[in-house]
């Protein structure tokens, strides 16, 4: 087969394609891509996986014939759309409100990728963060700090009052010190910075934590339920430090347990970035620059 023979095999009058296929293939492209990207950044990655827990198991009901799930997931198909869309209402809505936002371009195509970079933390952070949990605890100061990681919690950050400052712990004294307008509510840090203070958090349901706990520590737990985030609490009754993770309230924390706590998390979105900029082939590029 010549040059000539293969480009007209190749080309789209042979294939039957017209230049009208070809762009609903760039649109369908962009929104399955859009998708993932909104998978990614919600708790829709955690949905995902367990439907596809799901779908296994009905992949070996059908190669089985096992008629009766087979019927049950087929009459439950219709209800479980809806429950998807009643669940993660509030971030279609916000998808489709950043969809209007963004410009199209960089919508398509994010040349801004500095945003996991950002969420890097520092030691320096976590000694101020660490220096000032303790001081509000022998103050019996409350307060609420939840460390943002891969996804995003926009969504609180507009129900309180953006600040964008560097982290430190004369920053925080102020923000949680009582009768200020700012103590109220939850702070929301990313990497180095402080975004937001007195945001509202989601209570968690579960019924297996002690009754003893107030509503601070139920809404730590519950923003790490809807997230992969890290909170840490100290609490106003006692003064005692704890830090809530996956769904967990770990308490009592004295400050190597703390520093321990923030050093894994800075270590995993250390390993998070270096994958990206290897991703980008920076990676080698950068090492020789270090040298």
């Amino acid at each position: 087969m010549n040059l000539q023979q293969l480009y007209r095999y190749l080309s789209l009058d042979a294939l039957h394609v017209t230049w009208t296929d070809v762009a609903e293939i760039i649109i369908l492209s962009f929104i399955i891509y859009q998708i993932l990207i909104w998978i990614k950044t919600t708790r829709a990655w955690s949905l995902l996986k367990g439907f596809s827990v799901i779908m296994a198991l009905l992949a070996v009901a059908a190669i089985f014939h096992m008629n009766t799930i087979l019927w049950i997931a087929k009459n439950f198909f219709s209800l479980g759309i809806m429950a998807v869309i009643v669940v993660f209402q509030p971030e279609l809505r916000r998808a489709l409100e950043q969809l209007g936002e963004n410009n199209l371009l960089t919508t398509i195509v994010p040349f801004d990728s500095s945003r996991k970079e950002e969420l890097s933390i520092s030691d320096r952070t976590i000694s101020e963060l660490v220096k000032a949990s303790f001081e509000m605890g022998k103050a019996r100061t409350g307060a609420l700090m939840v460390l943002e990681q891969s996804v995003s919690l926009n969504e609180y950050e507009r129900t309180g009052i953006a600040i964008d400052s560097l982290v430190s712990s004369q920053l925080i004294l102020n923000i949680f010190e009582k009768n200020t307008p700012l103590h109220d509510g939850a702070v929301i840090l990313s990497g180095d910075r402080v975004r937001s203070a007195t945001c509202y958090l989601p209570l968690s349901d579960n019924m297996t934590l002690s009754k003893a706990l107030g509503t601070r520590h139920r809404a730590a737990v519950g923003i790490s339920e809807v997230s992969d985030s890290l909170t840490i609490v100290v609490s106003e009754e006692t003064g005692s430090v704890s830090v809530a993770k996956n769904g967990r309230l770990l308490r009592n924390l004295n400050q190597e347990q703390l520093k321990e706590q923030l050093q894994t998390l800075q270590t995993r979105i250390s390993e998070k970035n270096r994958k990206i900029k290897l991703w980008k082939g920076r990676g080698r590029h950068e090492d020789k620059a270090a040298e």
